[in-house]
């Protein structure tokens, strides 16, 4: 008789268990978060996830989301498509969280984007500007589940080109960039079409391969052709170095860069001396005066004692906008999969977002459509140029 006891009194312990575990599950929301945490480019990562944290924090907060709160299934890619694409796979399937937010890479964020296709997830990546993240370079059609809240590389590759054009006044132009980068990539064949159409002429273009961290002889080539200017499109670590070796081999003409200089690594890397004479396209400026962009500084600093970059903004704004789709997607918590549904039509119906590094509405492409700041190196210090808008 004791024996049955116990064994109905672990049943009904278990099942208490269980029941509150079902129960807590549903008052929570799930959102996964694919982001590159560790290994090659962690500073974009980390600082994404550092924005978003805040403003889910804030969210939570405030309410939440009808009466539930925002969980951030955070998983790290380690820097690697194929673990990008492991991680959407387990968000997806074992965590079911209703989306993705991330990678931060292009090539990292198309890897998940198959598996989120596939598991019919919505993903959206606070900084992937490869034109084919979320269209299909094979058939130009719009990929369902992905999405990108921040510009892409034809606007952004246009909005360097026209800059070197109108601004700088170049003529001639050299471009250094990764092979092995669908970022790289697509930037160099944006510039290079803009900047040809307006007159100018791509006079050297080079590329070197993953890791790489000598660009002498690269740049030695370069320099003996005599550009106006040059044209990095890199990640911060190549940034950084080509910026030092260039200025090392005498080269003082204007290096321009994309979104992927905007890191104090460059800085660190280059040295401030080298660090001049420097411009790059990216998602907003500290130095802006709006109020929305002010609030947000503050509240970053007194969170993590340090001044946000473009990414903790990109990040802060990814946050809020999920949580802006959420509201207006009439979930009814009945079934994962339709609301997973649900979700994607909210996000697909965005217009005017008004977030810290723009007002964004979502076209057609899923693409972001939003302005870009120039940014000015002078002796390492980021310095506001001017604003461009779609």
């Amino acid at each position: 008789m004791k024996r049955v006891v116990s064994i109905i009194l672990i049943l009904i312990f278990a099942l208490s268990i269980f029941t509150v575990s079902f129960a807590s599950s549903k008052n929570v929301i799930k959102i996964g978060v694919d982001l590159e945490l560790s290994q090659a480019v962690a500073q974009y990562g980390q600082k994404e996830l550092e924005g978003i944290r805040l403003a889910i924090d804030e969210i939570n907060q405030k309410g939440g989301i009808a009466g539930k709160k925002i969980e951030l299934v955070v998983i790290d890619n380690k820097s690697d498509k194929t673990e990008a694409q492991n991680v959407a796979t387990k968000l997806a399937v074992r965590e079911n969280v209703l989306a993705i937010l991330g990678p931060a890479t292009s090539g990292a964020t198309k890897s998940a984007a198959v598996a989120a296709t596939k598991y019919k997830v919505p993903i959206i990546s606070p900084s992937a500007t490869d034109d084919t993240v979320t269209v299909d370079e094979r058939t130009g059609k719009t990929k369902t589940y992905v999405f990108r809240t921040c510009f892409n590389d034809s606007f952004q590759g246009n909005v360097m080109a026209n800059f070197a054009l109108k601004t700088l006044k170049a003529k001639k132009a050299a471009i250094i960039y990764d092979a092995t980068s669908d970022y790289s990539k697509g930037l160099l064949k944006n510039f290079k079409n803009t900047f040809e159409k307006g007159g100018g002429k791509v006079i050297a273009q080079e590329a070197f391969g993953k890791g790489e961290q000598d660009f002498s002889s690269i740049l030695t080539k370069i320099r003996d052709k005599k550009p106006d200017v040059l044209f990095a499109p890199v990640y911060y670590d190549e940034a950084g170095l080509i910026i030092k070796q260039a200025r090392e081999l005498g080269m003082s003409i204007p290096i321009l860069g994309a979104d992927g200089f905007d890191d104090p690594k460059v800085v660190e890397k280059a040295g401030k001396n080298n660090a001049n004479n420097v411009f790059f396209s990216a998602h907003y400026s500290s130095q802006d005066t709006d109020v929305k962009v002010q609030e947000f500084i503050k509240k970053f600093k007194a969170k993590y004692k340090q001044e946000p970059n473009a990414f903790a903004a990109l990040g802060y704004d990814l946050g809020y906008f999920i949580a802006d789709a959420l509201k207006r997607a009439n979930l009814k918590f009945d079934s994962v999969a339709k609301d997973r549904e649900r979700l994607k039509a909210a996000i697909e119906n965005t217009k005017n977002f008004v977030g810290v590094t723009g007002i964004v509405s979502i076209n057609k492409y899923h693409n972001a459509e939003k302005s870009a700041v120039i940014i000015e190196l002078k002796n390492g210090v980021q310095k506001f140029k001017q604003k461009l808008n779609p």
